[in-house]
């Protein structure tokens, strides 16, 4: 990003507290917004052997490789285009610690790619300046040694194509957890509960590092039920609330969201996903809750759903939906999976900046007096949204419980009032798509495409990076992006299904949830899908050989 380029990258790792197999993958790219995770390995740094061997397939003819003779067998065949660095050797003759090999690494990496050296320099200040200047100079020494090592040793391998450019607009690095986290703020959430949870895990840990300065109350609570629990009762209390948590954490609150349903507290849950059922794969990726997020609690509810494509809508759209869930007074579920949770993405400073200062609290019908002599907490309202007092009111009581009320609070079982009240609650489903609901966006021209792509979430970065490749071979494609996922506006999104070009469902799950619930919401079917359920992300290369093989 120093160097004037977008850049994106994925960590992959076991489920273990230390070993297995780690990596790490940054993908570079001189378009602007261009997501570009793509399969093949343009540059793969071997630490060890099994780097090399559970990767090699996806090496290119003119891939380079950097690795230590040292750390491999005697018998191994280097292939063309490898860069022996004695990376163990340099640490030892500096007198560093093992673990400072990767510092040598990304010396070696800078000079391969042409960057400057004394911006790896500002960031290993970054990285380890509370750790001493002992510790700084040591890294910097050791960076050092392997760029020299590559310019003069191996000049020849130099990538030329990513020499620096001149950044013309501000980048900030962040991660999609990142991005919740600065929408939380934005949104002015004044408490966060969580129990670790990965992928969902690094935002209570962002957030509690902030915790001073944003003055947000941030709790590990002792589990998913407590979580929730004490984040309704910060919004019952009249602050903004949310919550955190991927699959199995949310199974354990579902109990709690049909409270959240029948008593009207607005709360804000963020549902990041991993591969199950059960404990699954916990630290791969997938888009298989979504359903269970629709269906999530007992009983017959209105909630939000919302699914944001890449960071910058994770920002927006969290911030959003404090004031959704404000507004309809119910839960809204801001989803993510561990692709997007846990990737860095470099992104615009100023689209943040522009929306941080144009973004308005809207609570609602959230008020703190009424002038009402009876105050009715559940009125009967046209467009099924009640006023909520928040408690403390002098005068003015109310109850709320788990019970199915009449309009002051009270526990009633009354069948009118049990079939009013059911019909106010839903409502808020029929005011939010007349009012909020975001219209799914289109890329492409739909009316000239033969493919057309259907997507939800984190898949938007990949089809439109494989749109730009298809584009350039003369093939007319589009793709249709939901973000608002449910509920779902029939009319609104039938027009869009209406056109000559053959629509594919891509989803990151087994059986193309998305596409089942918008037959369900909408009766719309989409026939032709392309599913990845292997808890990996796509790669570009994948969505592009599905369209030329079609061919």
């Amino acid at each position: 990003t120093k160097a004037g380029y977008n850049t994106a990258s994925y960590a992959e790792y076991p489920s273990l507290i230390r070993g297995g197999h780690n990596t790490f993958e940054i993908h570079i790219s001189p378009k602007e917004n261009s997501i570009v995770k793509k399969k093949k390995i343009d540059v793969l740094v071997c630490l060890n052997p099994d780097t090399y061997n559970f990767h090699k397939e996806r090496l290119g003819d003119e891939s380079r490789i950097i690795y230590d003779k040292e750390l491999f067998p005697a018998d191994f065949q280097a292939p063309a285009h490898s860069i022996e660095v004695p990376i163990k050797k340099i640490v030892r003759d500096l007198k560093g610690s093992t673990v400072m090999m990767n510092t040598v690494a990304v010396g070696a990496s800078i000079a391969l790619l042409q960057w400057r050296i004394q911006d790896l320099f500002e960031m290993i200040e970054q990285a380890f300046g509370d750790k001493g200047e002992e510790i700084v100079a040591m890294n910097k020494s050791l960076a050092q040694a392997g760029y020299d090592h590559v310019m003069q040793y191996a000049k020849e391998e130099i990538i030329t194509e990513f020499a620096p450019k001149t950044i013309t607009e501000p980048q900030m690095v962040m991660t999609g957890n990142d991005a919740f986290s600065l929408g939380a703020v934005t949104g002015d959430c004044r408490l966060y509960v969580a129990y670790p949870m990965t992928p969902s895990s690094t935002v209570i840990e962002r957030l509690a590092s902030w915790a001073e300065t944003t003055g947000m109350v941030v709790r590990h609570a002792e589990d998913e039920i407590s979580v929730i629990m004490t984040a309704l009762g910060g919004s019952f209390g009249g602050v903004r609330s949310a919550c955190g948590t991927s699959g199995g954490g949310f199974a354990l609150m579902n109990e709690a969201v049909s409270l959240a349903g029948i008593a009207e507290v607005p709360l804000v849950i963020f549902l990041s996903q991993r591969p199950g059922p059960a404990t699954g794969l916990p630290t791969w990726t997938e888009q298989g809750d979504l359903l269970y997020a629709v269906h999530s609690g007992h009983g017959e509810f209105p909630k939000i759903i919302i699914a944001p494509g890449d960071v910058e809508e994770m920002y927006e759209m969290t911030a959003d939906a404090f004031n959704l869930a404000d507004i309809y007074q119910t839960p809204v579920i801001v989803m993510s999976d561990k692709h997007l949770s846990e990737s860095y993405w470099s992104t615009s400073k100023m689209a943040y900046d522009l929306f941080s200062k144009s973004y308005q609290i809207e609570r609602g019908k959230i008020v703190r007096s009424v002038e009402d002599e009876a105050y009715l907490r559940y009125k009967l309202t046209d467009d099924g949204i009640s006023p909520m007092l928040i408690p403390g009111q002098e005068g003015r009581h109310y109850q709320t419980n788990s019970y199915e009320h009449d309009e002051y609070g009270h526990s009633f079982e009354g069948a009118e009032n049990r079939k009013s009240q059911v019909e106010k609650r839903d409502r808020k489903n029929e005011t939010y798509l007349k009012t909020h609901f975001k219209v799914p966006q289109t890329y492409g021209n739909l009316e000239e495409a033969d493919d057309i792509f259907v997507t939800w979430g984190s898949n938007k970065g990949v089809i439109l990076d494989a749109m730009e490749y298809l584009e350039g071979e003369k093939k007319k494609v589009a793709m249709i992006h939901f973000t608002h996922v449910f509920p779902l506006d029939a009319d609104v999104i039938a027009p869009l299904f209406k056109h000559k070009g053959r629509y594919i469902l891509v989803e990151n799950n087994s059986r193309g949830q998305f596409g089942r619930l918008l037959r369900q919401e909408t009766g719309i079917h989409i026939e032709e899908k392309l599913l990845k359920y292997d808890g990996r992300q796509f790669f570009v290369e994948e969505i592009i050989n599905y369209i030329t093989a079609r061919s």
